[in-house]
């Protein structure tokens, strides 16, 4: 019953207890019908002289379990108990009440990403809500539940990168990286069944939700990079918690303790810049990043025609409420533009690319860039009022310049999560840099830093850089060649192990 591990929670969490064993309880077989048990330490726990076992059947929330008189396997406060059930019944309190017992639904949302995309701007607009830790996995992955919401979620921590735990994977199990398991125990013992805070700021393609998460008003994040379990990640530059992180780490780094243990300022070789003979075009303009692609493309929409899209929906929306399509009557045809209706229960604007069967539709999003598996009943025919000759589609495909993606899936993964937390559905300033057969490259600013996006993926050592030729692009080039040498330097992600490229680049498909 969730009222009665609510009561224990909050009357016993991070409390001193008073236990006292009334008996052990062997191990038992199993039989037909009653499962195998363990040996069981049976006791009393009092809390300010207050039988905790007592209190919990007072108020209806347990049921005593009967004995036989000469049984001395049972509690040493058995009549007491007795007692406070004759009570509970009496008084028609918790179980033993005549009204219909509420049932509590709990939706758990975590590793579901479509159920995750519907909460999330919620959360967003939310600011800080109050949550309780159910799980802790590591040092900086959790599992909250939020009792406003009634739902379960996974969360991360925000600007940190924390030590990796161990990890099973078909045929081996992974190590953990050191001190991950000092983080986890750090990060269970402080938070753990407790009531906190959380801010959402955004979330990864698993359906994770990323934030920040405060005990007794101290950030969790700071206290790990504190304490020198975390090392600070540079997606926090945007956060008005920077300054704290950068001065934690800083402390942390003088000690010389935990992951810092081994500590020592480098310089950075410096790469030789070349000098250039033209200007390189830098206009950014503002856009909206809408999907990030499993190969580290990204979709954007252009701020200055938002509000053309946004009317055009509002029209279409309209119109397709005042006629709705009949369902089955459409027949998708591969290449045609159509209407979508997405799992927000709304319609968009779409394109045929793949017709499986009549359940199995692929369609792309053409104002948004994301793909979806549809079956046709819930397609129907775009009215031309909304088609591309009235408004073009929205989203457009773009390459980040001056990087290579990495072709190891974890790797590339890592890159594409980074990635997602720091600008999906969220306004930057893009500068196409050059083109290319499949896309145009551009460079991507955060909107409010001016940082760009793809400098931050080499400093992180998540992405290695694309050398050109070009001659207008060498200072920006070696700009980021010397955040690579950092990123080398500190060993981060892809560099963990040294580096791999001379003996094979080609292998892992890199090129020097």
């Amino acid at each position: 019953m969730f009222e009665a591990r609510e009561f224990l929670r909050k009357k016993l969490i991070g409390k001193k207890v008073n236990v006292t064993v009334d008996y052990i309880r062997p191990a038992s077989p199993a039989t037909e019908t009653v499962p195998a048990f363990s040996e069981r330490t049976c006791a009393t726990v009092t809390i300010g002289g207050i039988n905790i076992a007592e209190a919990l059947v007072s108020k209806g929330l347990a049921t005593v379990i009967r004995y036989r008189q000469d049984d001395d396997q049972r509690s040493s406060h058995y009549d007491e108990l007795l007692a406070a059930e004759a009570r509970a019944i009496k008084n028609g309190k918790g179980l033993h009440s005549k009204k219909e017992v509420p049932i509590h639904r709990v939706a758990d949302i975590s590793g579901d990403t479509q159920k995750a995309k519907q909460f999330l701007p919620f959360l967003q607009r939310a600011g800080r809500s109050e949550a309780v830790v159910e799980y802790v996995f590591s040092g900086s992955r959790l599992k909250l539940y939020l009792p406003k919401e009634t739902c379960l979620i996974t969360f991360l921590l925000a600007g940190i990168e924390c030590p990796r735990g161990a990890r099973n994977l078909p045929g081996l199990v992974q190590e953990g990286e050191p001190f991950s398991e000092e983080a986890t125990i750090f990060t269970k013992e402080l938070v753990l069944q407790r009531e906190v805070e959380v801010e959402v700021e955004s979330m990864d393609k698993a359906g994770n939700f990323i934030g920040w998460l405060h005990i007794d008003g101290a950030n969790l994040s700071v206290l790990l990079v504190e304490h020198a379990l975390s090392k600070v990640h540079f997606t926090a530059e945007r956060s008005s918690y920077y300054k704290s992180l950068l001065s934690a780490e800083d402390a942390a780094k003088q000690k010389k303790e935990k992951v810092w243990a081994h500590y020592e300022e480098q310089p950075v070789e410096a790469v030789t810049p070349v000098l250039e003979e033209k200007e390189r075009s830098a206009t950014y303009k503002p856009v909206f990043v809408t999907e990030i692609t499993d190969d580290l493309h990204f979709y954007v929409q252009d701020v200055e025609t938002g509000t053309q899209l946004e009317k055009l929906m509002e029209n279409m929306r309209n119109d397709i409420a005042s006629h709705p399509p009949v369902e089955g009557s459409y027949a998708p045809r591969r290449g045609e533009f159509c209407i979508a209706k997405f799992v927000d229960g709304e319609w968009y604007r779409a394109r045929v690319e793949k017709i499986e069967s009549p359940a199995k539709v692929h369609v792309f999003y053409i104002d948004y860039g994301n793909r979806e598996i549809l079956p046709s009943s819930r397609l129907g025919v775009l009215p031309p009022a909304f088609s591309t000759r009235v408004l073009p589609a929205q989203a457009t495909e773009y390459a980040f310049a001056f990087i290579q993606v990495p072709q190891d899936e974890d790797a590339r993964t890592d890159a594409v999560d980074s990635v997602v937390r720091d600008i999906q559905n969220t306004q930057c300033l893009l500068n196409v840099e050059h083109l290319s057969a499949s896309c145009p490259h551009a460079t991507l600013q955060f909107a409010d830093s001016k940082g760009d996006v793809g400098l931050g993926l080499v400093k992180e050592g998540l992405v290695m850089v694309e050398v050109r030729k070009e001659k207008q692009f060498q200072k920006v080039i070696t700009e980021y060649l010397n955040a690579q040498e950092s990123a080398k330097s500190a060993r981060l992600n892809l560099w963990r192990y040294g580096d791999f490229r001379a003996d094979d680049a080609d292998e892992f498909g890199y090129s020097r």
